[in-house]
């Protein structure tokens, strides 16, 4: 989990001693970082911090760009901050810059920056938000995958912060389907909640969050650990894979015969993931077809086949165009 310490209207959930703009001090009068980071623990988390460099509640936050003694206040003040996040709250696991507007790496001093991040929690990894290139990359409302590793960070809606007007929400399958996308790159997927005013989670994320709960908790296998996979063309679903095993994620259920086009690899066994029941199968040069399957999906929001394949499953299906015989006309 990853929770906003700051954004960039400056006020912090943390107990700050640097300035009185923060949650102990005004509004609910508690450190709700410390309250975070106690719960995350408390669930077998790993604990990230989302920490905005901008701050727009500072006097110095825009006149840093052009005068040397705000910059140097303002980034003392921000350093002073990041190194109270991870001092006072014991093992931190990720440091999630934020907008590095309106300085470049030598204004905000990054090194030094990263350098005491290290010093002071050595096992953390930050992303590459503070104009350097970190441990991670981080395209924000796209999937875009890269050969480092990576995170796409996205909305439940079309808002970062709550917003009671915004209902244009994200279905269970679209959120699936993200994160199966996200898998199969090997990157991961950071999906956004904006608490109401009060701290409550609006219950349109709620819902949603807890169908694709459910739907890990069935088929969670297919997302976690995976490496990186070939197959990846068909009209009606995605694929995931880990060593040899193929999952087939079909968010269009076909009925009863879902095929992959130009399937390369033999296929030794499958089964539905959720159930485990076996799934019947064909195949020769030019395809495999799963076979007498229910005529209606048996899982929701998308159903997953495990696939076991003789070795690394491989797709070709310009191979199928070549080669596949065609009817004279």
């Amino acid at each position: 989990m990853v929770m906003t310490t700051k954004h960039h209207e400056g006020f912090c959930h943390f107990d700050c001693k640097l300035t009185d703009y923060c949650a102990p001090k005004q509004g609910p009068g508690r450190d709700l970082v410390k309250e975070y980071v106690e719960a995350a623990r408390g669930e077998g988390l790993r604990v990230g911090f989302y920490y905005s460099l901008m701050d727009w509640h500072h006097p110095d936050g825009a006149r840093c760009l052009t005068d040397e003694a705000a910059r140097r206040r303002f980034v003392d003040y921000i350093h002073g901050q990041i190194r109270e996040l991870l001092t006072n709250y014991g093992k931190i696991d990720i440091l999630w810059y934020d907008v590095a507007w309106p300085l470049d790496a030598k204004g905000w001093e990054s090194e030094k920056m990263n350098q005491m991040v290290f010093q002071l929690q050595p096992d953390i990894i930050v992303n590459n938000r503070n104009r350097l290139e970190g441990d991670f990359t981080t395209p924000e409302q796209t999937i875009t995958a890269s050969e480092r590793a990576w995170e796409s960070c996205m909305t439940m809606n079309d808002s970062w912060g709550y917003n009671r007007n915004d209902d244009h929400w994200k279905d269970p399958k679209t959120i699936v389907r993200n994160l199966i996308t996200c898998s199969r790159d090997t990157g991961n997927y950071l999906l956004n909640i904006g608490p109401k005013p009060d701290g409550s989670i609006p219950e349109e994320s709620v819902g949603i969050m807890t169908a694709v709960g459910k739907w890990m908790d069935r088929n969670g296998k297919s997302i976690y650990q995976m490496e990186k996979c070939q197959p990846r063309r068909s009209a009606f679903a995605s694929f995931t894979r880990n060593g040899n095993t193929l999952y087939m994620h079909n968010y269009f259920w076909p009925g009863e015969t879902a095929t992959i086009g130009g399937m390369m690899t033999k296929v030794k066994s499958a089964k539905l993931l959720a159930s485990g029941k076996e799934v019947k199968f064909e195949q020769d040069q030019f395809r495999v077809r799963f076979v007498g399957l229910p005529e209606k999906a048996p899982d929701e929001p998308v159903t997953t086949i495990a696939i076991e394949c003789e070795g690394e499953p491989r797709q070709d299906t310009d191979f199928v165009r070549r080669e596949r015989p065609r009817l004279k006309a």
